[in-house]
């Protein structure tokens, strides 16, 4: 049986026109005189996001912990979401490499947000000098965790606003910034507005094999090569990868095609009495009775997905047809006693 994977928009195969540009790119070593192709990549980035500069890093983990090195000094509080990514998915970084104190903040603002007020509260006010400091927010849009939540234009300058008036830098976490945009029908450089650095991912719905890019002001990007060079982001002939990243980019304009197919999969699955909200993007987390079981008995049927917590995490993306959703749909409609508990 054919198997139909939504368990990430992360495995996605290159496109066969996105491998003929990587073969044929032009490359450099990028530690020496930098290599045209990154450079590109980078140039064309900073102007999607409305940015001084970019650089290109392997992955999503890797440009957040360099933002988090920028913006903190050893002992500072960082504040995130509750079950943000640089919190729980990245293996402990921001304190271990980064030497900050995470401090998590409820969704008191709505799925995967906090409000402005909480921001003001946690970042606390100037004490004598053995007062822990919180010196950083980061944010998260769309927040995965949450099921591919978004945080709109309005709350996000709340936040920010909130944030700078307690003297905070502000670090965005846009691994899917692409798909809040599309949600939104805004460009994505609005919604990163007033932050000091962003993180964008290239293989999260966009196909490419790997790569991220963090965008911030010059200064920022000269310390954070030299960063990335630390954690042993030496990049040789990156062009090849960095060609893969500007194929990427050209398939901004479908990811409004995988939104789609997440709300057909969330409305078949309605259709059988399984509970699963309406995503706002292209992530649905369904709740289930026993995540292990309903796992166990989708794989049996060849559909893949993962859990989180009580739920069970669909992500349909690129690769897959709406076609390959109405088959993982009736694949799925047998086992649904066993994912609405009846």
């Amino acid at each position: 049986m054919r198997s139909i994977d939504l368990r990430s928009d992360t495995v996605t195969q290159p496109s066969a026109e996105m491998r003929a540009a990587m073969a044929s790119a032009e490359v450099g070593d990028d530690v020496l005189e930098r290599d045209p192709t990154l450079a590109r990549l980078e140039e064309r980035v900073a102007e999607l996001l409305g940015m001084e500069a970019a650089l290109w890093v392997p992955s999503g983990c890797m440009g957040n912990l360099i933002a988090l090195m920028l913006h903190l000094k050893r002992g500072d509080r960082f504040l995130a979401p509750a079950q943000a990514h640089v919190l729980g998915s990245e293996l402990g970084t921001g304190a271990w490499l980064a030497g900050g104190m995470p401090e998590a903040l409820a969704w008191e603002g709505g799925l995967g947000r906090p409000t402005p007020a909480q921001v003001t509260r946690a970042a606390g006010s100037p004490g004598p000098y053995y007062t822990l400091r919180t010196t950083l927010l980061c944010l998260e849009n769309t927040h995965n965790f949450a099921g591919g939540t978004v945080t709109p234009l309005a709350e996000h300058r709340a936040l920010v606003a909130a944030a700078k008036a307690a003297k905070l830098a502000v670090h965005l976490d846009g691994a899917r910034l692409w798909h809040a945009a599309v949600a939104l029908g805004i460009a994505p450089s609005a919604l990163i507005e007033g932050v000091d650095t962003v993180q964008v991912c290239l293989s999260k719905g966009l196909g490419a094999p790997m790569g991220s890019l963090l965008g911030g002001s010059k200064a920022h990007l000269a310390e954070a090569r030299r960063l990335r060079k630390m954690l042993g982001g030496g990049v040789r002939q990156g062009g090849v990868v960095g060609a893969a990243g500007l194929v990427a980019l050209d398939y901004l304009p479908r990811i409004a095609e995988d939104h789609a197919k997440t709300h057909r999969l969330a409305e078949g699955l309605r259709e059988f009495g399984i509970a699963a909200p309406v995503p706002e993007t292209n992530i649905l987390l369904v709740p289930v009775p026993d995540a292990a079981a309903a796992l166990a008995a989708l794989e049996a049927v060849g559909v893949r997905a993962l859990p989180v917590g009580p739920a069970v995490r669909f992500i349909p993306h690129r690769d897959l047809a709406m076609a390959d959703i109405e088959e993982a749909l009736s694949r799925i409609e047998p086992l649904a006693p066993v994912l609405r508990g009846a």
